[in-house]
């Protein structure tokens, strides 16, 4: 039988991507606790907050309009406790996978393949991940409510942008942070804080302008917006797209320069004698 590293044998340039994006959405799929975590806690998740939140009616400013939302408190809060499933769950796969694989990376440069196919290779495989799981999660929801279908296609969108921030964070982390604990503290907590403090349910500073300073800001408000008020905030989806390019970009710079150290140290070594 062959090793993983000969099955990864970098052939033609054209043949390394298939083969390195292969082994990216490996290492992201093949954590069971992760998608046990996905496929379970996400409904349970949903019926406890909606069993908390009930119908209790909040007021929910939308920053775009300075319009101020009088929502069903019980709609609102499986907004954001979606976003919170999604950006646990997201980041946890993604710096678990990516953390793990580092060092089979560096021999994949080491053995000829470019960084940039890894690279490249790396941030579809996040970007294919992060949206499978928004995709489960904004499904989940409909068993706890019914929206039209524009709102729900909005709720998927505002998921899948923080599903791509997180899973950039996760990124970011998993080449930056040495132990398991460190990176699942900080995706967790973050995660937490996060999705937690938009909602007014449980945060009576919910309709601060401080919040626009959080990735899940520009989601949350997105996904409300269409669900309340049929208003499209392309600008605030975005605003969550640059949180997820910001955390991948400099993630993947990490990435480029750890993965690159052991070729140059292997270039400058002096020959023997």
């Amino acid at each position: 039988m062959s090793t993983p590293e000969q099955a990864a044998r970098p052939g033609p340039l054209y043949g390394q991507f298939p083969t390195a994006l292969r082994f990216s959405v490996r290492d992201q799929t093949r954590n069971r606790l992760a998608w046990l975590l996905l496929l379970v806690f996400v409904p349970v998740w949903y019926l406890v907050m909606d069993a908390m939140a009930g119908g209790e009616p909040l007021d929910f400013k939308l920053y775009a309009t300075g319009e101020v939302l009088h929502v069903d408190g019980g709609h609102l809060t499986l907004i954001t406790a979606g976003l919170n499933g999604v950006t646990m769950i997201a980041g946890f796969v993604v710096f678990d996978a990516v953390r793990r694989s580092l060092a089979f990376d560096r021999r994949l440069v080491f053995a000829g393949y470019r960084q940039s196919t890894l690279i490249g290779a790396k941030t579809l495989a996040v970007a294919a991940v992060a949206t499978g799981i928004a995709l489960y999660t904004a499904l989940a929801v409909l068993f706890f409510w019914r929206p039209a279908a524009a709102a729900w296609f909005a709720v998927l969108a505002g998921f899948t942008v923080i599903a791509l921030a997180y899973g950039g964070l996760g990124l970011l982390l998993g080449v930056l942070v040495k132990r398991d604990l460190e990176g699942f503290f900080l995706i967790i907590m973050g995660g937490l804080m996060d999705t937690f403090l938009q909602n007014p349910l449980g945060n009576p500073l919910a309709n601060e302008p401080v919040l626009q300073w959080f990735p899940s800001f520009g989601p949350m408000q997105f996904a409300a917006g269409a669900s309340f008020a049929d208003t499209a905030l392309w600008g605030h989806l975005g605003l969550g797209l640059a949180w997820a390019a910001g955390f991948s970009a400099v993630g993947l710079v990490i990435f480029r320069v750890r993965t690159g150290d052991k070729r140059r140290r292997e270039k400058k070594r002096p020959p023997l004698a």
